[in-house]
């Protein structure tokens, strides 16, 4: 879908749909009460009939108004104007495009400029959330069905801007296409199935990204690589598999050779049985979803290559299976990581930080202005912020407190985790330096300690997607593409895009 940007009177605009929005209490705006005026005081007299309140998300569909071109108005609610956050911003686009989907129309017209949205910067802020929720909404994943869904009518958005703010709205649509065509990849590749998608396949798609954008230089290394690079833990986690485990490196130069390159680290774990550490059988399937930390890099990575920002960029993509075989790693198994640390494996299920650790430390080669790891880690996530919020934690205070701004400035929100000194005593092991789980208490947080002792040449900060990466259960059921508005957010900053 095309969404483009006019600065024009919403009255002499040719379009199958001219949307208005309502405030609570029947009350319109310059742009309704210009339409209101130019058809005869028709919207006031439907207003008046009480039809439309004006509460959130409403709608109101209308025809062949007089001295119009448009052939139908839709007009909308907002509801009070200090009332207006970012979630019902949300759900009054997402109403506005729940009826054009269902209408026969081409194309529409959203007079929504003079709408305030809290908390939003006048143009720029509000206008992405809006254009990421249309984009975002058009979403469809059908490749495996034999009937495909019907092709939509609606072709093109257009929206409406005062011509002092067309420059911001403009940006405004350019980042959320960017970051929505970022959110869809990273939905597909965490919607494929798992006989499909393992870490070859990622592989794959690495390369043919590397000759989509000229700019990105693409290295693949394989098990033996892997294994000749002292990274036993993660080459334990996929040796139980049919499936060699693969180590993808992306290395995009938008900014000056001397700029050291920001990190990007994704958990792929194609398919996460538990390993030996078997999980129970009812949800299985959903455990596809566990690459959707490097599904999530992948798509930030689009978007940056799309938008050209002008930075460094390093997307590490820890890719592995972890299956339970004659091969597999035991509960018990020592391992030594790249970092020479030695790892005691008392539950093959947390196998994410395993894969991350020895990533990590592989990082540590390319000198990081900062480095971001992002995993769907821990239940324990899940249990502590629910699927709303993504789990923040790091080292570096400015760097956590930048992922906290971006997030609230992108809606795709994180919440900052202690890494106190005493949850590092958790993973004590009389055996070696360490162990892999820390106890049913504060899993999130002991995950977090975990991958602290293989960050301490940088600035890092760890984001826990578990409960925000995909929506369980019935037929939502799905890749979300979040933290990809997040981190891009954060790169943007980085540009001063």
């Amino acid at each position: 879908m095309e969404l483009v940007v006019k600065s024009v009177a919403a009255a002499s605009l040719k379009t199958a749909t001219l949307v208005l929005p309502v405030a609570e209490g029947g009350k319109l705006g310059a742009t309704a009460k210009a339409i209101d005026e130019a058809t005869g005081g028709a919207l006031a007299g439907v207003l008046k009939r009480g039809d439309l309140t004006g509460k959130v998300g409403q709608t109101l569909l209308l025809h062949s108004l007089p001295n119009l071109k448009a052939e139908r108005v839709l007009l909308v609610g907002t509801g009070k104007d200090a009332e207006l956050g970012d979630r019902n911003w949300r759900k009054v686009v997402a109403s506005v495009l729940a009826v054009l989907k269902s209408l026969n129309g081409s194309d529409a017209v959203l007079a929504l400029d003079d709408v305030a949205v809290t908390g939003r910067e006048a143009s720029y802020g509000k206008t992405r959330l809006l254009a990421e929720t249309l984009l975002d909404g058009q979403y469809v994943f059908d490749q495996f069905k034999s009937k495909k869904a019907d092709p939509r009518a609606l072709k093109k958005i257009t929206l409406l801007s005062a011509k002092a703010g067309v420059s911001d709205v403009e940006r405004a649509v350019k980042h959320a296409v960017a970051i929505a065509n970022g959110m869809g990849f990273t939905r597909d590749l965490g919607n494929l199935p798992p006989n499909v998608c393992h870490p070859s396949y990622l592989a794959e798609q690495a390369k043919a990204l590397g000759k989509e954008f000229k700019g990105l230089k693409v290295e693949v290394l394989d098990e033996k690589k892997i294994k000749d690079l002292g990274m036993g833990a993660f080459y334990a986690v996929g040796q139980g598999s049919d499936q060699p485990p693969r180590l993808i490196v992306l290395n995009y130069q938008g900014g000056k050779k001397s700029e050291k390159p920001f990190v990007l680290v994704g958990k792929g774990i194609t398919f996460d049985t538990g390993g030996i550490s078997l999980k129970p059988g009812a949800g299985m399937d959903e455990m596809k979803f566990d690459m959707g930390g490097a599904a999530s890099v992948f798509g930030t990575l689009r978007a940056v290559l799309e938008l050209q920002l002008p930075i460094n960029l390093v997307c590490l993509l820890a890719c592995a299976e972890n299956m339970p075989s004659g091969g597999a790693t035991r509960p018990g198994d020592i391992v030594t990581t790249m970092s020479g640390q030695t790892v005691e494996i008392l539950n093959t299920d947390a196998e994410g930080r395993l894969v991350l650790c020895d990533t990590l430390t592989y990082a540590e080669r390319f000198k990081p202005q900062a480095v971001i790891d992002i995993a769907t880690l821990t239940g324990a996530c899940i249990v502590a912020l629910g699927s709303h919020t993504s789990g923040l934690m790091g080292n570096n205070d400015a760097l956590v407190g930048q992922l906290l701004d971006a997030g609230k400035r992108a809606d795709d929100r994180a919440w900052q985790l202690p890494l106190f000194d005493e949850y590092q005593e958790q993973l004590d092991s009389p055996f070696a330096d360490i162990a892999n789980i820390g106890g049913p208490k504060a899993g999130t947080i002991t995950a977090g300690c975990f991958l602290s002792r293989f960050t301490k040449a940088y600035d890092w900060a760890h984001l826990d997607i578990a409960g925000t990466a995909w929506i369980s259960g019935g037929k939502d059921k799905g890749a979300t593409g979040r933290p990809v508005p997040l981190l891009t957010q954060y790169l943007l900053d980085r540009a001063n895009a």
